[in-house]
């Protein structure tokens, strides 16, 4: 196995201006979810993926979706992807669904504007009117590390600065 990556916290200040946004609570509910943030982990030697732990409870009803900011940020070796995932159980429980299909994390989204955040917008979209809901400290996606090519003649040569988005040309 390669070791290409390495997954960091956020600084405070970063998680409690995005949290902040995101859920609207106080600057001390923020601070609390943000000491209790767990970095993603394999649990078994044989997993491919690293689970996404949820930094506070959350639930959703049938349609309902949510953006969790993670407080998680991720230092990739060039030539690797991060793409996200629902866990698997969640997704063929729930139909829980990511809201971009798979999260792709960039190399260079780690020194993106905002530390590299990255954050999670998920919907459960089950038919049959479960409710999912998932304690704080539970994995609820997990994240896969794959290499990745490009065009003999490719000529990329842009600077990230932005997050979501911010690559797209204008």
């Amino acid at each position: 196995m390669q070791k290409i990556a390495k997954f960091h916290k956020v600084s405070e200040e970063q998680f409690i201006e995005d949290w902040r946004a995101e859920t609207g609570n106080s600057l001390a509910e923020a601070k609390i979810v943000y000491e209790r943030i767990r970095l993603p982990r394999r649990a078994t030697v044989g997993s491919a993926g690293y689970d996404f732990f949820a930094p506070e409870s959350f639930s959703l009803v049938p349609h309902e979706t949510i953006k969790i900011p993670t407080g998680i940020r991720a230092e990739i070796a060039e030539g690797w992807v991060l793409q996200l995932y629902p866990r698997s159980g969640l997704g063929f429980k729930y139909r829980l669904q990511m809201d971009n299909t798979v999260g792709i994390i960039d190399s260079d989204y780690f020194t993106a504007d905002n530390e590299g955040h990255i954050f999670i917008k998920m919907t459960n979209a089950n038919r049959q009117g479960k409710t999912l809901s998932i304690a704080a400290g539970e994995g609820f996606a997990q994240g896969i590390f794959l290499p990745f090519g490009i065009t003999e003649d490719d000529d990329a040569d842009g600077i990230r600065q932005g997050g979501f988005g911010s690559t797209t040309e204008k």
